[in-house]
């Protein structure tokens, strides 16, 4: 192209910051940053920008930030920038069909998975819950179905055993800023092909809710594993002990069959963590939250707060 094309981002949380910064490397320098309006945030509900909006700033670039892209003025807003290209990467904000429509290439998605596995909300977590041996990030030209458009290039990566929701949802980011710095020419000149997705194959990631976070010890080891690594670090898993919750951050199946006691006994309490048997294998807590308190390894926790065999969690 004999232009630079002006391309509008849209994003809000740290994992669109990345892509972002990726961008203005490239020489790329979106004309506008799209991100959702400042929100209350901390004990004294002090309004907070975004991530985005905070790096759109440090670079001196436009932001916008409204309520809705429904409001026909927000559109004429928008259109007034003439933008050719709209990268869009966890905005939070649905774009409707006049808004898909807009840009001459199109509106492109960064999404953190491998479509058409795990389209939706919440794809890291989900993921991990599955017990799913990868996953990775796409470039998907945005259409009105949730996470349906044809994909235009993908890269995937491990999930490793030591992954929370944390780590994974920091390396997607920068493999996702990766994969738009190395498409970002062939996708302006038009030279991605878009592959369509298979619908047979296709799954769908539900939001996180906090009700989630309650640990079943009636289920496997592995599984209660996975629950705990995904939700590191939000919602983060809980269980109760007497009358007070704990919260739950780290942990790892142990070797050895399920005892003979109920799922949630303590078998054995020491600094190399906490054993307790689940509904299938065992499992070892090693980093804990008492409430009130903060995380530490398991035992810091028994220091202050002993657990001895027999007890249970609920």
């Amino acid at each position: 192209m004999s232009h630079s094309p002006r391309i509008v981002f849209a994003g809000t949380p740290d994992f669109a910051v990345p892509p972002l910064q990726a961008l203005i490397d490239a020489g790329h320098a979106p004309c506008a940053v799209y991100t959702q309006p400042d929100r209350p945030a901390g004990r004294g509900r002090r309004l907070r920008p975004s991530p985005v909006k905070r790096r759109a700033l440090d670079h001196e670039l436009p932001v916008c930030q409204p309520q809705s892209l429904r409001d026909p003025e927000a559109r004429e807003a928008l259109a007034a920038l003439q933008p050719e290209l709209m990268i869009v990467v966890a905005y939070g904000l649905i774009l409707p069909q006049a808004v898909l429509d807009m840009p001459r290439l199109g509106c492109i998605n960064i999404h953190a998975s491998l479509l058409p596995r795990w389209r939706g909300a919440a794809p890291i977590q989900r993921a991990m819950l599955a017990g799913d041996a990868e996953t990775g990030v796409c470039l998907m030209q945005m259409e009105r179905g949730l996470d349906t458009g044809p994909v235009l290039a993908r890269a995937a990566t491990p999930i490793h055993a030591e992954d929370t929701g944390g780590t994974l949802h920091d390396r997607l980011s920068l493999i996702g800023a990766s994969l738009l710095a190395g498409s970002l020419e062939d996708l302006l000149a038009g030279r991605l092909s878009a592959e369509p997705q298979d619908e047979a194959l296709a799954c769908y990631a539900d939001k996180l809710q906090k009700s989630e976070a309650r640990i079943d010890w009636s289920d496997g080891a592995a599984a209660i594993q996975r629950r705990i690594a995904a939700f590191n670090p939000w919602p983060v898993a809980e269980t109760r002990h007497g009358g007070s919750r704990l919260r739950l951050w780290r942990a790892e199946v142990a070797a050895g069959e399920s005892a003979a006691r109920p799922p949630g006994t303590v078998l054995k309490a020491s600094a190399d963590g906490v054993l307790v048997s689940c509904g299938a294998g065992l499992l070892r807590l090693q980093e804990l939250q008492p409430e009130g308190g903060r995380a530490m390894a398991a035992g810091d926790f028994l220091n202050g707060h002993p657990l001895r065999p027999g007890n249970r969690f609920h």
